[in-house]
C-alpha cells in the first residue's frame, strides 16, 4: 500500500467509513444468525471489508451461475437501491476536485453492491 492509499483509507475511515463499516459488520452478524442468511452475511462482510480500505483495494468477480443467480436475487431485494445510493453519493463526491478520489471509490463500492456474489476483494 502506496503512502497515498494510506492517507486516503485514514481520511475514508474519519469521514465516516468506519461507522458504515461498523453497519456492515453488524448486518453480516444479523444474517449469519440464521441458516440461509449467511451468504448474505457473507456479502456483507465483503462490504465491510471494502469500506474499512477501499483505497488500494480491488475486485475481482470470478463467479459461476450458481453466483450469477444469486446476483439476481440480490440486485432485486436491494442490491439496486444500494448501488443507487453508492453511484449518487460517489456523483456528489465528485463535484469537487478534492473529492474525486473518494467518490471513485464510492462507484467502486456501487459495482459490488450490484454483484457481490461471485466477487472478491482483494
Amino acid at each position: 500500500m502506496s503512502f497515498g492509499q494510506l492517507v486516503g483509507n485514514i481520511v475514508w475511515l474519519i469521514l465516516g467509513g468506519i461507522t458504515t463499516a461498523i453497519g456492515w459488520l453488524l448486518i453480516g452478524v444479523i444474517f449469519c444468525c440464521t441458516i440461509i442468511g449467511i451468504p448474505l452475511g457473507i456479502q456483507a462482510f465483503k462490504m465491510a471489508r471494502l469500506t474499512l480500505m477501499p483505497f488500494g483495494s480491488q475486485i475481482v468477480w470470478n463467479g459461476s451461475s450458481v453466483s450469477m443467480l444469486a446476483n439476481v436475487i440480490w440486485f432485486i431485494c436491494g442490491g439496486f437501491i444500494m448501488a443507487l445510493y453508492y453511484f449518487i453519493v460517489g456523483l456528489l463526491y465528485c463535484l469537487t476536485i478534492v473529492g474525486i478520489p473518494f467518490g471513485i471509490q464510492l462507484f467502486k463500492m456501487a459495482q459490488l453492491s450490484l454483484a457481490p456474489f461471485g466477487a472478491e476483494v482483494l
